[in-house]
């Protein structure tokens, strides 16, 4: 079984891919993320709405123990829909999300300005039908399966084909834009000491859905003062980027992460560098 979550009964299990690197009594935010997203997407009006915000607030570990999904409908009109969804332990909310569903339209006319972005893949392509590790890039050092690859001050970026959230059900586009988007944390805050910041909260803007099994994600800028910090990543795909994330995160340096030993302890495969 290569899935993040096993559902019986109305309530899901974590296997052990869905663990934290923080304690192994928690998730990660990844596998948590993507959950809310699957609650959240079953409230799409339809093919013609895009999933073009999602914030996820993770003000408490989610414990690794079932979890009950609850969500409603908040707003629903002919353009803009919008839905909340919690996890529920010991009938307490450990984690809760927003999705806001908008209507795809044409395009005004004109011109805007962008910035120019330099978006990195890897000539490999990772497009299993079991998922992949990802894959890291940092600086201009060549794409990698290492996770002690990060220890250094440089620009990251991370490549993922996400394996199945749920045993039996096929991934679908927005949870693997929704669990790849908790990534940023490991992109924007990953150092010459390992991962010293928790992120509290992620914000996912999608202008379209991502295209295919691959979807990267690149550190785009970082701020931090007090043991706060902010940081913002590009979503994209082999078509180009699709969104951004947005995280705030606290220090957490009495539990900093180690990341090549924490995939050590979780058996997952050794650098291919």
């Amino acid at each position: 079984m290569v899935a993040f979550f096993t559902h019986e009964n109305g309530r899901f299990t974590a296997t052990r891919m869905a663990v934290s690197a923080w304690s192994p009594a928690q998730l990660a935010g990844t596998a948590v993320c993507g959950l809310l997203a699957h609650e959240l997407e079953t409230h799409c009006p339809g093919p013609d709405f895009i999933p073009a915000r999602f914030t996820a607030d993770l003000f408490s570990p989610v414990l690794n123990e079932p979890i009950e999904l609850h969500s409603s409908i908040v707003r629903d009109g002919n353009r803009i829909r919008v839905a909340d969804a919690s996890i529920v332990q010991h009938g307490r909310v450990r984690a809760r999300a927003t999705v806001q569903f908008l209507v795809a339209t044409a395009e005004p006319p004109g011109e805007i300005w962008h910035p120019a972005q330099e978006l990195p893949t890897p000539e490999t392509r990772l497009d299993g039908p079991e998922g992949s590790p990802p894959l890291f890039k940092s600086g201009s050092f060549d794409w990698t399966h290492d996770f002690a690859s990060g220890v250094n001050p440089h620009r990251k970026a991370a490549w993922n084909n996400v394996p199945a959230l749920i045993d039996g059900v096929p991934i679908t586009a927005f949870e693997r834009a929704a669990f790849v988007s908790d990534s940023t944390n490991l992109v924007c805050n990953w150092g010459t000491a390992g991962v010293g910041y928790i992120n509290t909260d992620v914000t996912m803007t999608l202008s379209r859905l991502p295209v295919g099994v691959e979807l990267g994600v690149q550190a785009r800028d970082h701020v931090s003062a007090n043991g706060i910090a902010v940081s913002t990543a590009t979503l994209y795909d082999r078509t180009g980027e699709l969104g951004f994330c947005t995280i705030t995160a606290l220090s957490n340096a009495r539990r900093q992460v180690d990341m090549a030993a924490f995939a050590e302890a979780q058996s997952l495969p050794a650098s291919t560098r």
